[in-house]
C-alpha cells in the first residue's frame, strides 16, 4: 500500500512555531532564489481561476519534469465579515514518473510564509541594503509575516502601519511589538509612508483601488522600494498608475503573462517595460541602478513559489525526527494487486450482501 504524507493545520502550526517563522522565511527565501535561477527549466502558466461575485477559486500548477505540484486557493474579500478566512489553501506534490501524489499539506499558513519569502527575495534584490523602516498599508493576515520577511532580508527594525479597519491595525501593532519591532500606528496611508524605506501594500478589496499614490511616495525615503502584493485578479489594483510610469522607476514582476492579467501593470499598455525577477537573480537584467531609484515589485503570487514552499517544507519535516512525527499517512491511491483489475477493490463488498441473502 502506498500512502501519502499529510501535514495538516495543527501539525503545520506546531512545526512553524518550533522551527521559528522568521527562520523558515529566511530559509524559504534562499530556496526560492535557487528555483528562480532555474526559471527557464520550469513549466509555467497563468493560474486557472474561477471568478464569481463572491471571490475567486484558483488552481496553480507547475513542474520541473521530476516533481509536479499545485495549490488550490480561494480569495474572498468579504469572508471576514461572515466569519470566514479571506484566503484558504492546500497543496499537493506528485512524482512525475508515475503521477502518484507524495505530499499533501495545508497551505493557508504556508502561503503566508511563501508570500513573505517572495517579498523578501525581491527586496533583497531591489531595496536599498540600508533600509530599516517598513510601511504596511493593509494589516490583515499577511502583515506580521511581511514584517518578519523584511527583517530577515534587510534588517527592518521599524514598522509604520495603516489599515482602514482599526481592529486590524491594533492587532498588527500588538503582534509586531511582541516580535520586537518599533511600531508607529499611522493615522492614514500617507502618514504610514512618511520616511519609509520599503512600502508594502496588501489590501483585500476586489476592485481597482488606489491605496498608494505618487504624491504619497514623495514623502517616503529617497530610493523607496514598493512591494505591491495585494493585486491578484483582473480588476484589482492598489497603486496609482503614475507610480509605475514615473521616469526611472524599475517595475519587476514574477511571470509577465500572469501579471499583465492580474497585477498593477494591468493598468498599463501591453508594451510597457517590465523585468521578471528571475532575470535579475541570474544577472540577465539589472536590479536597482542607483540609491535614489524607485523600485516596484508587482507581485501577484505564482505557482513556482508554492511548489518551492511545498518541496522545502516536505524536505525539512522529513529531515527532522521530531517534526517527522507530525506527518500523518493518508491512503489516497487505489492500488489493486492487478493494476488492470480496479473492480477487485470493491467486488468483495459488493458480493458479500448478496451472499448473505442466499
Amino acid at each position: 500500500m502506498t500512502t501519502v504524507d499529510l501535514l495538516d493545520v495543527p501539525a503545520a502550526a506546531r512545526w512553524i512555531a518550533a522551527r521559528g517563522p522568521e527562520r523558515i522565511i529566511a530559509e524559504l527565501t534562499d530556496a526560492l532564489a535557487a528555483d528562480f535561477r532555474r526559471w527557464p527549466e520550469l513549466d509555467k502558466r497563468p493560474r486557472v481561476a474561477s471568478h464569481s461575485d463572491e471571490g475567486v477559486i484558483e488552481l496553480m500548477p507547475t513542474s520541473d519534469g521530476v516533481t509536479y505540484g499545485f495549490k488550490y486557493v480561494n480569495g474572498h474579500p468579504v469572508n471576514p465579515l461572515r466569519g470566514f478566512q479571506t484566503v484558504t489553501a492546500f497543496g499537493v506534490l506528485a512524482d512525475v514518473h508515475n503521477g502518484y501524489p507524495t505530499f499533501l499539506a495545508e497551505m493557508t499558513l504556508l502561503t503566508a510564509l511563501r508570500t513573505a519569502a517572495t517579498s523578501a527575495l525581491a527586496a533583497r534584490a531591489l531595496a536599498r541594503p540600508d533600509s530599516r523602516t517598513l510601511a504596511l498599508i493593509g494589516t490583515g493576515t499577511q502583515a506580521e509575516f511581511q514584517a518578519l520577511g523584511m527583517r530577515a532580508a534587510l534588517g527592518i527594525t521599524h514598522v509604520r502601519a495603516w489599515d482602514v479597519d482599526p481592529a486590524a491595525r491594533e492587532k498588527l501593532v500588538r503582534n509586531a511589538r511582541s516580535l520586537d519591532f518599533e511600531v508607529h500606528e499611522a493615522t492614514s496611508g500617507a502618514d504610514a509612508v512618511r520616511g519609509a524605506d520599503v512600502v508594502t501594500t496588501c489590501t483585500a478589496d476586489k476592485r481597482n483601488a488606489t491605496v498608494l499614490t505618487l504624491d504619497m511616495l514623495a514623502d517616503a525615503a529617497p530610493g523607496v522600494h514598493v512591494n505591491a502584493i495585494g493585486g491578484d485578479c483582473p480588476g484589482k489594483t492598489e497603486l496609482e498608475a503614475g507610480i509605475l510610469t514615473a521616469p526611472g522607476t524599475a517595475v519587476v514582476v514574477e511571470y509577465e503573462p500572469q501579471t499583465r492579467i492580474e497585477g498593477e501593470i494591468q493598468q498599463l499598455p501591453a508594451t510597457s517595460e517590465v523585468t521578471e525577477l528571475w532575470q535579475i537573480l541570474t544577472g540577465d537584467a539589472p536590479g536597482r541602478t542607483s540609491p535614489d531609484q524607485v523600485t516596484v515589485f508587482d507581485s501577484v503570487g505564482f505557482a513556482v513559489e508554492d511548489w518551492t514552499a511545498l518541496r522545502y517544507v516536505h524536505a525539512a519535516v522529513l529531515a527532522d525526527p521530531d517534526a517527522r512525527r507530525l506527518l500523518r499517512q493518508v491512503d489516497l491511491i487505489a492500488e489493486p494487486t492487478d493494476p488492470k483489475d480496479l473492480w477487485s477493490l470493491i467486488s468483495a463488498e459488493v458480493l458479500q450482501p448478496l451472499v448473505r441473502r442466499l
